[in-house]
Protein backbone atom coordinates (compact mmCIF):
# COMPACT_ATOMS: atom_id res chain seq x y z
CA UNK A 1 0.00 0.00 0.00
CA UNK A 2 0.81 3.75 -0.71
CA UNK A 3 1.57 4.75 2.43
CA UNK A 4 2.27 9.12 3.36
CA UNK A 5 3.51 10.16 7.12
CA UNK A 6 3.70 13.57 8.37
CA UNK A 7 5.58 14.41 11.19
CA UNK A 8 8.85 12.26 11.91
CA UNK A 9 9.52 13.26 15.92
CA UNK A 10 9.90 11.04 18.97
CA UNK A 11 6.64 9.01 18.39
CA UNK A 12 6.13 9.49 14.59
CA UNK A 13 9.54 8.45 13.59
CA UNK A 14 9.50 5.18 14.85
CA UNK A 15 6.30 4.39 13.77
CA UNK A 16 6.63 5.40 10.20
CA UNK A 17 9.82 3.09 10.52
CA UNK A 18 7.78 0.48 11.56
CA UNK A 19 5.01 0.97 8.99
CA UNK A 20 7.74 0.89 6.28
CA UNK A 21 9.38 -2.56 8.07
CA UNK A 22 6.01 -4.00 7.28
CA UNK A 23 6.42 -3.59 3.55
CA UNK A 24 4.80 -0.59 2.66
CA UNK A 25 5.79 1.76 0.34
CA UNK A 26 6.52 5.15 2.15
CA UNK A 27 6.36 8.85 1.35
CA UNK A 28 7.65 11.08 4.16
CA UNK A 29 8.23 14.81 5.47
CA UNK A 30 8.65 16.84 8.17
CA UNK A 31 9.80 20.64 9.07
CA UNK A 32 13.16 19.41 9.31
CA UNK A 33 14.89 17.46 6.54
CA UNK A 34 16.96 15.68 8.78
CA UNK A 35 14.22 14.11 10.68
CA UNK A 36 13.99 11.52 7.56
CA UNK A 37 17.48 10.68 6.80
CA UNK A 38 16.80 6.95 9.03
CA UNK A 39 13.56 6.76 7.04
CA UNK A 40 14.97 7.53 3.40
CA UNK A 41 17.82 5.13 4.66
CA UNK A 42 15.40 2.40 5.27
CA UNK A 43 14.18 2.65 1.71
CA UNK A 44 11.16 5.39 2.03
CA UNK A 45 10.91 8.71 -0.31
CA UNK A 46 11.05 12.30 0.81
CA UNK A 47 8.48 14.08 0.16
CA UNK A 48 9.05 18.33 0.08
CA UNK A 49 5.23 19.01 2.20
CA UNK A 50 2.38 17.75 2.96
CA UNK A 51 0.45 18.39 -0.07
CA UNK A 52 3.16 16.29 -2.01
CA UNK A 53 2.32 13.40 0.72
CA UNK A 54 -0.98 13.74 0.11
CA UNK A 55 -1.27 13.28 -3.37
CA UNK A 56 1.51 10.14 -3.46
CA UNK A 57 -0.40 8.55 -0.92
CA UNK A 58 -3.09 5.97 -0.59
CA UNK A 59 -3.61 6.46 3.02
CA UNK A 60 -1.94 9.28 5.22
CA UNK A 61 -0.54 9.43 8.81
CA UNK A 62 0.22 12.69 10.74
CA UNK A 63 1.92 12.80 13.90
CA UNK A 64 1.92 16.18 14.72
CA UNK A 65 2.40 18.45 18.11
CA UNK A 66 -1.38 19.35 18.20
CA UNK A 67 -4.47 21.26 17.30
CA UNK A 68 -3.22 23.82 15.25
CA UNK A 69 -0.34 21.82 13.27
CA UNK A 70 -3.27 19.50 12.40
CA UNK A 71 -5.46 22.45 11.40
CA UNK A 72 -2.07 23.80 8.95
CA UNK A 73 -1.50 20.46 7.34
CA UNK A 74 -4.97 19.84 6.83
CA UNK A 75 -5.34 22.87 4.69
CA UNK A 76 -2.42 20.85 2.10
CA UNK A 77 -4.04 17.57 2.39
CA UNK A 78 -7.17 18.81 1.57
CA UNK A 79 -5.94 19.77 -2.11
CA UNK A 80 -3.36 16.57 -2.32
CA UNK A 81 -5.55 13.87 -1.13
CA UNK A 82 -7.81 12.20 -4.07
CA UNK A 83 -11.46 10.87 -3.43
CA UNK A 84 -11.65 7.74 -1.77
CA UNK A 85 -8.20 8.36 0.51
CA UNK A 86 -8.21 8.06 4.10
CA UNK A 87 -6.68 9.80 6.77
CA UNK A 88 -5.78 8.90 10.11
CA UNK A 89 -4.39 11.51 12.58
CA UNK A 90 -2.25 9.76 15.38
CA UNK A 91 -2.14 13.10 17.09
CA UNK A 92 -3.36 13.88 20.69
CA UNK A 93 -5.76 16.55 19.40
CA UNK A 94 -9.04 18.09 19.87
CA UNK A 95 -11.97 15.89 19.21
CA UNK A 96 -14.29 18.84 17.96
CA UNK A 97 -11.05 19.86 15.39
CA UNK A 98 -11.20 16.35 13.70
CA UNK A 99 -15.39 16.91 13.14
CA UNK A 100 -14.70 19.74 11.80
CA UNK A 101 -12.00 18.78 9.67
CA UNK A 102 -13.90 15.13 8.52
CA UNK A 103 -16.74 17.35 7.86
CA UNK A 104 -14.97 19.71 5.05
CA UNK A 105 -12.66 16.77 3.51
CA UNK A 106 -16.19 14.72 3.04
CA UNK A 107 -17.40 16.16 0.10
CA UNK A 108 -14.45 15.18 -1.69
CA UNK A 109 -14.83 11.71 -0.49
CA UNK A 110 -11.85 11.62 1.68
CA UNK A 111 -11.65 9.72 5.26
CA UNK A 112 -10.81 11.47 7.73
CA UNK A 113 -10.02 9.40 11.34
CA UNK A 114 -8.84 10.47 14.31
CA UNK A 115 -6.58 7.45 15.82
CA UNK A 116 -4.12 8.40 18.40
CA UNK A 117 -2.13 6.70 20.74
CA UNK A 118 -0.46 6.26 23.78
CA UNK A 119 2.61 4.19 24.82
CA UNK A 120 5.43 7.07 24.72
CA UNK A 121 8.10 6.78 22.90
CA UNK A 122 9.16 3.55 23.36
CA UNK A 123 6.06 2.16 22.67
CA UNK A 124 6.45 3.71 19.45
CA UNK A 125 9.34 2.07 18.54
CA UNK A 126 8.58 -1.60 19.99
CA UNK A 127 5.29 -1.16 18.20
CA UNK A 128 3.72 -1.71 22.28
CA UNK A 129 1.02 0.55 21.66
CA UNK A 130 -2.61 1.84 22.54
CA UNK A 131 -4.20 3.25 19.52
CA UNK A 132 -7.71 4.57 19.60
CA UNK A 133 -9.84 5.20 16.65
CA UNK A 134 -12.83 7.35 15.83
CA UNK A 135 -14.16 7.23 12.53
CA UNK A 136 -15.95 4.84 9.55
CA UNK A 137 -15.89 1.31 11.13
CA UNK A 138 -15.41 0.14 7.51
CA UNK A 139 -12.35 2.41 6.73
CA UNK A 140 -10.36 1.53 9.88
CA UNK A 141 -11.56 -2.39 9.07
CA UNK A 142 -10.10 -2.06 5.71
CA UNK A 143 -6.77 -0.74 7.17
CA UNK A 144 -6.69 -2.64 10.26
CA UNK A 145 -3.53 -4.32 8.81
CA UNK A 146 -1.91 -1.40 8.03
CA UNK A 147 -2.64 0.19 11.77
CA UNK A 148 -1.62 -3.43 13.53
CA UNK A 149 2.12 -2.49 11.36
CA UNK A 150 2.14 0.86 13.99
CA UNK A 151 -0.08 -0.67 17.02
CA UNK A 152 -0.21 -4.10 19.22
CA UNK A 153 -3.42 -2.58 20.47
CA UNK A 154 -5.53 -0.72 17.73
CA UNK A 155 -9.14 -0.54 18.35
CA UNK A 156 -12.13 1.53 16.74
CA UNK A 157 -14.43 3.33 19.33
CA UNK A 158 -16.88 5.12 17.76
CA UNK A 159 -17.41 8.46 15.61
CA UNK A 160 -15.06 10.48 14.58
CA UNK A 161 -14.02 12.39 17.63
CA UNK A 162 -13.99 9.53 19.86
CA UNK A 163 -10.46 8.60 19.63
CA UNK A 164 -9.42 11.77 20.60
CA UNK A 165 -11.86 12.09 23.90
CA UNK A 166 -10.83 8.20 24.80
CA UNK A 167 -6.94 10.17 24.85
CA UNK A 168 -7.61 12.95 26.73
CA UNK A 169 -9.25 11.15 29.23
CA UNK A 170 -6.84 8.70 29.93
CA UNK A 171 -4.46 11.48 29.86
CA UNK A 172 -6.13 13.93 32.05
CA UNK A 173 -6.82 11.19 34.70
CA UNK A 174 -2.60 9.88 34.55
CA UNK A 175 -1.85 13.50 35.12
CA UNK A 176 -4.86 13.93 38.42
CA UNK A 177 -2.95 10.82 39.44
CA UNK A 178 0.18 11.84 39.51
CA UNK A 179 -0.82 15.30 41.41
CA UNK A 180 -2.60 12.92 43.95
CA UNK A 181 -0.05 10.49 44.26
CA UNK A 182 2.69 13.76 44.60
CA UNK A 183 0.39 14.65 48.01
CA UNK A 184 0.79 11.95 49.88
CA UNK A 185 3.78 10.52 49.19
CA UNK A 186 5.23 14.40 50.70
CA UNK A 187 3.15 13.99 53.70
CA UNK A 188 4.09 10.34 54.03
CA UNK A 189 8.19 11.20 53.57
CA UNK A 190 7.62 14.38 56.36
CA UNK A 191 5.69 11.94 58.24
CA UNK A 192 9.51 10.27 58.45
CA UNK A 193 8.97 7.70 56.11
CA UNK A 194 11.92 6.53 53.65
CA UNK A 195 10.37 6.83 50.28
CA UNK A 196 11.93 3.60 49.12
CA UNK A 197 10.17 2.06 51.90
CA UNK A 198 6.41 3.82 51.55
CA UNK A 199 6.57 2.77 47.86
CA UNK A 200 7.07 -0.42 48.37
CA UNK A 201 5.08 -0.76 51.11
CA UNK A 202 1.53 0.93 49.25
CA UNK A 203 2.13 -0.87 46.13
CA UNK A 204 0.80 -4.24 47.76
CA UNK A 205 -2.02 -2.69 48.84
CA UNK A 206 -5.81 -2.78 47.75
CA UNK A 207 -5.34 0.26 44.67
CA UNK A 208 -1.33 -0.87 44.26
CA UNK A 209 -2.50 -4.92 43.45
CA UNK A 210 -4.94 -3.85 40.81
CA UNK A 211 -4.77 -1.73 37.59
CA UNK A 212 -6.49 2.20 38.30
CA UNK A 213 -8.57 1.70 35.51
CA UNK A 214 -9.74 -2.12 35.64
CA UNK A 215 -10.65 -1.00 39.49
CA UNK A 216 -13.42 1.11 37.57
CA UNK A 217 -15.35 -2.23 36.65
CA UNK A 218 -15.73 -2.90 40.45
CA UNK A 219 -18.87 -0.39 41.02
CA UNK A 220 -18.55 3.02 39.03
CA UNK A 221 -19.38 1.35 35.70
CA UNK A 222 -22.39 -1.05 36.98
CA UNK A 223 -23.55 1.92 38.66
CA UNK A 224 -24.18 -0.60 41.47
CA UNK A 225 -22.82 0.50 44.96
CA UNK A 226 -24.95 -1.53 47.37
CA UNK A 227 -23.82 -3.20 49.26
CA UNK A 228 -20.75 -1.95 50.37
CA UNK A 229 -17.33 -3.35 49.93
CA UNK A 230 -16.09 -0.68 51.77
CA UNK A 231 -18.78 1.98 53.63
CA UNK A 232 -18.80 5.46 52.85
CA UNK A 233 -18.70 6.13 56.66
CA UNK A 234 -14.82 4.63 56.62
CA UNK A 235 -13.91 6.30 53.68
CA UNK A 236 -14.48 9.48 55.13
CA UNK A 237 -12.60 8.76 58.28
CA UNK A 238 -9.46 7.65 56.55
CA UNK A 239 -9.61 10.40 53.94
CA UNK A 240 -10.30 12.86 57.59
CA UNK A 241 -7.51 11.12 58.81
CA UNK A 242 -4.91 11.51 56.07
CA UNK A 243 -5.74 15.44 55.53
CA UNK A 244 -5.44 15.82 59.18
CA UNK A 245 -1.54 14.09 59.18
CA UNK A 246 -1.07 16.99 56.53
CA UNK A 247 -2.09 19.70 58.06
CA UNK A 248 -0.36 18.93 61.37
CA UNK A 249 3.09 18.58 59.19
CA UNK A 250 1.86 21.58 57.26
CA UNK A 251 1.57 19.78 53.96
CA UNK A 252 -0.64 21.55 51.41
CA UNK A 253 -3.26 18.51 50.11
CA UNK A 254 -5.24 20.30 47.32
CA UNK A 255 -6.54 17.31 45.54
CA UNK A 256 -6.85 15.16 48.61
CA UNK A 257 -9.29 17.98 50.48
CA UNK A 258 -11.32 18.97 47.79
CA UNK A 259 -11.82 14.79 47.39
CA UNK A 260 -13.08 14.71 50.82
CA UNK A 261 -14.87 17.75 50.16
CA UNK A 262 -16.54 15.39 47.48
CA UNK A 263 -17.06 12.39 50.04
CA UNK A 264 -18.54 14.57 52.83
CA UNK A 265 -20.88 15.99 50.19
CA UNK A 266 -21.90 12.21 49.59
CA UNK A 267 -22.29 11.32 53.26
CA UNK A 268 -24.61 14.37 53.72
CA UNK A 269 -27.15 12.71 51.40
CA UNK A 270 -27.60 10.12 53.81
CA UNK A 271 -25.20 7.65 52.00
CA UNK A 272 -22.89 6.39 54.85
CA UNK A 273 -23.77 2.87 54.57
CA UNK A 274 -23.19 2.68 50.65
CA UNK A 275 -19.80 1.74 48.79
CA UNK A 276 -17.14 4.50 49.22
CA UNK A 277 -17.48 5.06 45.35
CA UNK A 278 -20.96 6.64 45.60
CA UNK A 279 -19.34 9.66 45.62
CA UNK A 280 -18.31 9.44 42.28
CA UNK A 281 -22.58 9.82 41.65
CA UNK A 282 -21.94 13.34 42.68
CA UNK A 283 -19.73 14.37 39.21
CA UNK A 284 -22.39 12.17 37.15
CA UNK A 285 -25.13 14.18 38.40
CA UNK A 286 -23.90 17.26 37.64
CA UNK A 287 -22.49 16.14 34.23
CA UNK A 288 -25.90 14.96 33.51
CA UNK A 289 -24.73 11.33 32.55
CA UNK A 290 -25.80 7.79 34.12
CA UNK A 291 -23.57 4.87 34.02
CA UNK A 292 -24.34 1.63 34.24
CA UNK A 293 -22.82 -1.39 31.86
CA UNK A 294 -23.81 -4.89 31.65
CA UNK A 295 -21.68 -7.06 34.27
CA UNK A 296 -21.44 -9.30 31.29
CA UNK A 297 -19.69 -6.46 29.06
CA UNK A 298 -17.26 -6.30 31.79
CA UNK A 299 -15.90 -9.41 32.00
CA UNK A 300 -15.26 -10.05 28.86
CA UNK A 301 -13.14 -7.05 28.45
CA UNK A 302 -11.20 -7.93 31.81
CA UNK A 303 -10.96 -11.51 30.35
CA UNK A 304 -9.65 -9.80 27.32
CA UNK A 305 -6.51 -7.96 29.08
Amino acid sequence: MKVGFIGLGLMGSSMALNVRAAGHDLVVTDLRRAAGDPHVEAGCRWADGARQVGQAAEVVFTSLPGPKEVETVSEALQVGMRPGTAWFDLSTNSPTVMRRIADRFAPKGIAVLDAPVSGGPAGAKSRKLALWVGGERAVYDRHKALLDAIADEPMHIGPVGAGSVAKLTHNMAGYALMGVLAEVFSVGVKAGIDPLALWTAVRQGAMGRKRVFDRLAEQYLPGSYDPAAFALTLGVKDAVLATELGRELNVPMRIANLTLAEMTDALNRGWGERDTRCFMLLQSERAGVEISVAEAALQEVLKGG
